[in-house]
């Protein structure tokens, strides 16, 4: 049910360009990869250079398993010039696998969802849905795997200008890789493509 339900997505995903990229819930350039790495759950920092005249940004994050989905908690905080304009960021997002390779589609796929802020003194309000496409590649006699994949995103962005809330409805895409170096130990690189939140995240993860 999961590939034939599938379809529908896939052409909607079609008709997403590359435009203004927000990444994760709490706006920076930081992706999923369509697959669960862990068991139980996992840990880790990661660190975003988003290319708007901003950042860095670091975050922590957690991520644990709840039946079909696994859920995934991040919070940290965005640097800018003058410490008094430093933003903080908390966010939720969710992965469910929603396809899974064949002989006719080599891809494998998941549905990455969720919410989170950014306070500034105002505040900020992301709401990302989002399809990770993407297979994992093995090294042989190594515990060693890779995992290419790309994560189109339609963006909910809404944010105080003026004293007043304005609401925009962006794209973005984002580009990453998984790296299994151990059983225990994920390194995970993406990019993000646009004119708002572009640029560059790398995230250290510990897998239990």
């Amino acid at each position: 049910m999961r590939t034939a339900n599938a379809a529908w997505m896939l052409g909607l995903v079609a008709l997403i360009p590359l435009a203004e990229a927000a990444g994760q819930a709490t706006g920076q350039p930081s992706f999923n990869a369509p697959y669960r790495a862990f068991n139980r759950f996992e840990f880790g920092g990661s660190l975003s250079f988003p290319d708007y005249d901003q950042g860095p940004a670091l975050e922590g994050m957690y991520r644990f398993a709840s039946r079909e989905f696994d859920v995934g908690l991040r919070g940290g905080i965005l640097f800018r010039d003058a410490p008094a304009e430093e933003a903080f960021l908390a966010g939720v997002e969710a992965r469910y696998r929603v396809i899974t390779h064949s002989v006719s589609f080599p891809l494998d796929g998941a549905l990455i969802f969720g919410g989170g802020l950014a306070i500034d003194g105002a505040s900020q309000f992301f709401f990302p849905v989002g399809l990770s496409l993407g297979r994992r590649l093995n090294v042989e006699n190594s515990d060693v795997s890779i995992v290419p994949y790309a994560q189109p995103t339609l963006v909910i962005w809404n944010r105080g200008v003026a004293g007043q809330r304005d609401t925009e409805l962006e794209f973005s895409l984002g580009i990453g890789g998984d790296f299994r170096l151990s059983q225990a130990f994920d390194l995970r690189v993406s990019l993000g493509f646009g004119d708002a939140f572009d640029g560059l995240s790398v995230s250290a993860v510990w897998l239990r």
